[in-house]
């Protein structure tokens, strides 16, 4: 089968996707929060960010390595931390560890994934990454850092843009409960995803693995007031100096989306800066990101990271033309796996080459530093 003719685009992924995962998941891993304004202004100010084509530039293959952290990757993306990534397709979380080594990109593991760091190392390729939501017992933080430092995670993220817990009413109306709790209602339509199922069954149902080791609570709670929220604090910024005595490696700071915040990060001893809403699931009223980028881009000099709206690899061009340094990615990962398996990270690490490339040839970019002069308008 010719993935490329079934599957050209992420939205094919997508499609299919749907249909092999239970609604409840689906629900999980595709909603907003609110009446999803957020998730909709992501893409439509995604559209608005034009290119001039360009003509007689002769052909060229186009360079698509990008560096980071004194790194050189061969694609400018990579994998962003996704809670309880299992739940959405079974091993989620080793799969796309695994796909991401072979491919040279990085992976984010989230603090309440569905394995443990140690766990997923065996599959963890040279560009580990944790995500950290921040753990409100200091020896817990602690102990926390140990582990991720032995398995062989190399950079820490800290999620600052979710001080309290969302709404995110279409995940709570699909009667998804953390950890999950097979209703008869969730049961049909279980019986419905043969595939992810088996797969289930096999592996156990997801929980918070690494959560349940600092805690003795076990009930089942609403999906968005998980045993995580009964672990973290809402950072602040004597949290981060903290943070940043304790962790040796690069230290990246998510959910940016004020200028000043970013100016005042650099200063505090971040690494990097990640410009993020969440992708539309944690506050309905916030800015696109990629609105925000640019006056992020101009008030630090570290790199900066990127999310929440991506959906092809134009839109990686355009937040690169606009000043990101790297581009990462949550869903489309997880609608690869839910469309074709382990099959389907590395096709869309093909779609989204392929799809940058393709552009960059209509434009004249030789290589990714060219892309700001070919914007329009700007």
């Amino acid at each position: 089968m010719d993935l490329h003719q079934r599957y050209p685009a992420i939205s094919d992924l997508k499609a299919r996707a749907r249909r092999r995962i239970p609604h409840f998941v689906w629900e999980y891993l595709d909603s907003g929060t609110g009446t999803e304004a957020t998730l909709r202004r992501n893409r439509a100010e995604l559209d608005t960010v034009l290119f001039r084509p360009s003509i007689l530039h002769g052909e060229f293959n186009p360079d698509l390595t990008a560096r980071l952290f004194g790194h050189d990757f061969p694609l400018p993306f990579g994998i962003a931390p996704v809670g309880m990534s299992g739940l959405i397709w079974p091993d989620a979380e080793r799969l796309l560890a695994a796909a991401a080594g072979k491919a040279g990109l990085p992976y984010s593991l989230s603090t309440v994934a569905s394995q443990t760091p140690e766990f997923v190392a065996s599959a963890l390729g040279q560009h580990g990454w944790f995500q950290l939501y921040p753990p409100r017992d200091p020896a817990t933080r602690t102990d926390i850092l140990r582990r991720v430092k032995a398995a062989g995670y190399s950079a820490l993220i800290l999620t600052v843009d979710v001080p309290v817990t969302s709404r995110r009413e279409r995940q709570v109306r699909s009667g998804l409960t953390q950890p999950p709790k097979i209703t008869p209602r969730l049961l049909a339509q279980v019986a419905r995803c043969p595939i992810w199922a088996a797969g289930t069954v096999q592996l156990g149902m997801p929980r918070m693995r690494l959560m349940e080791d600092y805690s003795d609570e076990r009930g089942v709670r609403s999906s968005t007031a998980h045993i995580g929220y009964l672990l973290r604090i809402s950072p602040d910024w004597d949290y981060l100096k903290a943070l940043r005595d304790a962790w040796e490696g690069p230290l990246i700071v998510k959910g940016v989306l004020n200028a000043d915040d970013a100016a005042r990060l650099q200063d505090e001893g971040a690494d990097a800066i990640w410009v993020s809403n969440h992708a539309g699931r944690q506050f309905d009223a916030a800015p696109a990101t990629i609105e925000a980028l640019p006056a992020v881009r101009a008030a630090t000099t570290l790199p900066v990271i990127f999310d929440s709206g991506i959906e092809g690899g134009l839109d990686i061009l355009r937040a690169l033309a606009l000043g990101a340094d790297f581009v990462m990615l949550g869903r489309a990962w997880h609608y690869a796996l839910g469309a074709l398996g382990a099959a389907g990270p590395a096709h869309l690490v093909e779609i989204l080459a392929q799809d940058m490339a393709t552009n960059m040839g209509q434009i004249g970019a030789r290589q990714l530093a060219d892309l700001a002069g070919c914007l329009r308008g700007r």
